[in-house]
């Protein structure tokens, strides 16, 4: 494995950087719960995608929060690169999350103990619960040719079948362990491993950003740790239900991107060609009455 590379020292600090968009009342409850997960004093930054629902300016008047406005919905990791880009060089940990989360007591100090066993822990994720109790399958392995396909075709008729079990990981035991990549839906990340690879590839406008970085700090030598002592809940659908047809296009759309971009020249070309037409009728059956 290649041993990573630290060319900037930074601090041991610790910021919360929320992307938001129309995030409604869930944003004040994220705020609340976030102040009983760790003793420290921890900044958060909203990086507002346009919301025009009021609720990052009122959560902006509370004391540590602050607001950057993007000025236009520029997408999830775009959004989430130029906030951590304002904290200063004494933040050394930043979480990147969703604002439809809830967090357990203490659960952002728990993330935080895992890093220590971790020296090459780039990114740390908590076990992720859904409104309904059940555990959310956020630690998987990066999908492959094989896998994502299967999983693509198959995933939602056949929910059992092998490429999608062996994908989402969602059966095995919740246990501290590496991972392909995490869930950017709460994701804390070692600021120097952030920047060795350039942040989130900003090509993504929503989706795939968090395999993406997974798989790309995983070639630079770092390691994705599923760290499951430390527990959120994610409500999950927020900013996607305003536009439920547009996101699921945005999502093939990246899915195709991520394949397209392991699987370059001209041997791939019949393979991607005919992924990207597969991918265009599931989207189209997907769709139909929307």
């Amino acid at each position: 494995m290649t041993e990573p590379t630290l060319e900037k020292t930074y601090g041991d600090d610790v910021a919360v950087v929320v992307v938001t968009y129309f995030p409604g009342e869930t944003l004040d409850r994220f705020l609340d719960t976030l102040e009983k997960a760790t003793t420290r004093d921890v900044p958060v930054v909203l990086a507002d995608n346009e919301s025009a629902d009021g609720a990052p300016e009122r959560a902006a008047e509370r004391p540590g929060v602050r607001l950057v406005r993007m000025g236009e919905n520029v997408g999830y990791g775009t959004a989430a690169n130029r906030g951590v880009a304002t904290l200063g060089d004494e933040v050394g940990w930043v979480v990147v999350a969703n604002p439809d989360l809830e967090w357990q007591p203490g659960s952002l100090d728990a993330l935080l103990d895992v890093t220590r066993g971790w020296p090459r822990g780039g990114a740390f994720g908590p076990l992720i619960r859904e409104a309904d109790g059940a555990v959310y399958p956020s630690a998987r392995l990066v999908p492959s040719l094989g896998r994502g396909i299967g999983h693509a075709v198959l995933g939602k008729v056949w929910p059992g079948n092998p490429w999608t079990r062996a994908y989402r990981q969602d059966r095995a035991e919740p246990v501290e362990r590496i991972a392909g990549w995490l869930s950017g839906s709460c994701l804390l990340l070692r600021r120097a491993a952030f920047d060795s690879v350039g942040g989130f590839d900003p090509r993504y406008f929503m989706y795939f950003e968090d395999v993406d970085l997974g798989d790309r700090l995983a070639k630079a030598g770092w390691l994705n740790v599923y760290a499951p002592s430390a527990e959120v809940m994610h409500l999950g659908g927020k900013a996607t239900s305003r536009a439920p047809a547009k996101m699921l296009a945005v999502h093939h759309e990246s899915a195709y991107r991520f394949l397209a971009d392991r699987h370059r020249g001209p041997l791939w070309k019949p393979v991607l060609l005919a992924i990207r037409a597969g991918l265009a009728l599931r989207l189209k059956l997907a769709t139909r009455g929307q």
